[in-house]
């Protein structure tokens, strides 16, 4: 319980900072949002006298105090409300329930393969260290897990689907009926999918395998890993049932992070792809100047991987009760 404690109290703060730091980052940015959307309604609407006052007063952008500021924002986020979007006019919560399912859905999806995929080979190539598998696998992965993800977006979308056409690789779907619940639509949706996921599953199985590869090795030198062997239990038995099992506990607890991480989406892929996902949004409302978006998506982003982090704390304390003795 005190264990529980501690760490729910170190969260609690860790909240109110980014809280902090999510309302201060925007406004250090260089620029006016108002003067920057006045300039695209063109110098006949400029010259105007008290355009500037108008927009700013239509966009809600406060000339109050930072902390006047800061304490309306924290009563606000209390509400629930995170503003008005200057760029799309909407409500920044409506436009992130639009939008982080498709998140969810991309970058889940493909963490989900790549931890199912790096952690199995990984765990294979442990147990045959040294063969042709383990040999070819691993520098493999590791040198596409080195390429930055839009490097490999950008290569899959031009020659797979610019020059081969063979997948698309623009936007989320291409029905004119817009999102619904038919077979049609979610095929047309997984099609889309396949050339992010795909990126996003190189750039990413190589760790998986790897830290799999690694912590099965130093497992397999454990006493009881060797007595299992000794005792004339099948390979597969001592590979799955005494080594990968305890082998995969920094695994779980890293797969729980990173689904924080997930609804951050990866932003810059998204951006590629123009897949509409919350990482998409985030790119266009820093290009725009979008406050009360770019601090609703960083808000988002921040909770969601506080939440995983301390869910994962909770299940390693589980997994291994020595943790909750320090």
């Amino acid at each position: 319980m005190r264990y529980l404690a501690r760490r729910l109290f170190f969260y609690l703060i860790a909240l109110w900072a980014s809280i902090t730091l999510n309302f201060a980052l925007p406004r250090a940015m260089p620029g006016d949002p108002a003067m920057a959307l006045l300039a695209k309604l063109g110098p006949s609407l400029a010259n105007q006298p008290n355009a500037l006052q108008v927009v700013e007063t239509e966009m809600g952008v406060s000339k109050d105090p930072l902390l006047v500021q800061y304490w309306h924002y924290l009563v606000n986020l209390a509400h629930g409300d995170l503003g008005t979007s200057y760029g799309m006019s909407e409500p920044v919560t409506q436009i992130i329930r639009d939008t982080l399912p498709w998140t969810l859905f991309l970058v889940g999806l493909a963490s989900f393969i790549s931890f199912i995929v790096g952690t199995l080979i990984g765990v294979y190539c442990a147990w045959r260290r040294g063969g042709i598998a383990d040999s070819i696998l691993v520098p493999a992965t590791a040198v596409c897990a080195a390429f930055p993800p839009f490097f490999l977006a950008l290569i899959l979308a031009y020659y797979v689907g610019t020059l081969a056409g063979w997948l698309p690789n623009t936007g989320s779907y291409a029905s004119l009926a817009g999102p619904n619940l038919s077979l049609s639509f979610i095929g047309d949706m997984l099609y889309h999918a396949i050339l992010p996921a795909i990126a996003l599953v190189i750039a990413s199985v190589g760790g998986w395998l790897i830290g799999m590869r690694n912590a099965m090795i130093n497992t397999l030198a454990e006493d009881y890993v060797t007595m299992a062997t000794a005792k004339g239990l099948r390979d597969r038995r001592v590979m799955i049932w005494y080594a990968a099992r305890n082998a995969i506990l920094p695994q779980v607890t890293s797969f729980a992070m990173v689904l924080g991480f997930a609804v951050g989406g990866q932003v810059v892929i998204e951006y590629v792809f123009n897949y509409q996902g919350i990482g998409f949004q985030l790119v266009n409302a820093v290009g725009q100047q979008d406050y009360p978006l770019i601090q609703g998506v960083l808000l988002v982003i921040t909770v969601a991987v506080l939440v995983a982090n301390f869910a994962a704390d909770l299940l390693y304390a589980r997994l291994d009760p020595r943790v909750r003795r320090r």
